[in-house]
């Protein structure tokens, strides 16, 4: 059976000033896949994503789910669930993040509130804390949530347990196990033994370029 390409890269790269952090690479995701993408700080998982997501410029070709990610981000960013390493600095308040996603992703906040109160977080009682005022674990299981609950065709998650306590983490992997089996799941992790149970395929990353990808 043939498998379906959602993301699509051919010779991207990706400088900064002089320095290639992303050099010639050329590779396919597909449809059902779950993928731990590993290497060194510098190796250049985090530029990958961002160039998935829209947020680069860049040289060479990329399509998310047959789109470019250059003159399509917001069309793209309505099929993908994305956990940043790094929560943004949003102003706005949970109550009005909520407001948001649920109108943005066409969801049921109700959704959300589920995923969160797995998590650990009880969403309610924060509603009208701006998200920035929130710890780094409250921050990370909202995301978590709005990443989750909007079923998406892409998920990308960028060192997803940071800042989680170990039952967040415990339920967070749980979450990701009953994600439907069509999704394409790209985790960027510094720790793979917290993701082999959970993943098929290994793409490891070094100065730019995958160095290995094989199956699991």
């Amino acid at each position: 059976m043939e498998q379906k390409t959602i993301i699509k890269i051919n010779h991207l790269t990706k400088p900064f000033k002089k320095v290639k952090v992303i050099e010639d690479l050329s590779h396919t995701f597909y449809a059902g896949e779950r993928i731990a993408l590993v290497g060194q700080n510098g190796a250049g998982k985090t530029t990958l994503i961002r160039c998935i997501l829209g947020l680069y410029r860049f040289e060479g070709n990329l399509e998310v789910l047959g789109m470019d990610p250059r003159t399509k981000r917001e069309e793209i960013l309505k099929y993908v669930g994305f956990v940043p390493q790094i929560p943004p600095p949003i102003k706005m308040t949970v109550a009005e993040m909520l407001e948001f996603f649920s109108a943005v992703t066409h969801t049921d906040k109700q959704l959300f509130l589920d995923i969160a109160k797995r998590l650990g977080l009880d969403v309610m009682s924060n509603l009208n804390k701006p998200f920035l005022k929130l710890s780094g674990g409250m921050k990370q299981k909202l995301l978590v949530a709005f990443a989750l609950g909007r079923k998406p065709k892409v998920l990308l998650l960028d060192e997803p347990s940071a800042n989680l306590d170990p039952k967040a983490r415990a339920a967070l992997f749980e979450l990701l196990h009953e994600v439907d089996k069509d999704v394409l799941m790209i985790i960027s992790s510094h720790r793979i033994d917290e993701v082999e149970g959970l993943v098929n395929r290994l793409v490891e990353m070094d100065l730019g370029k995958i160095v290995v990808n094989q199956s699991v």
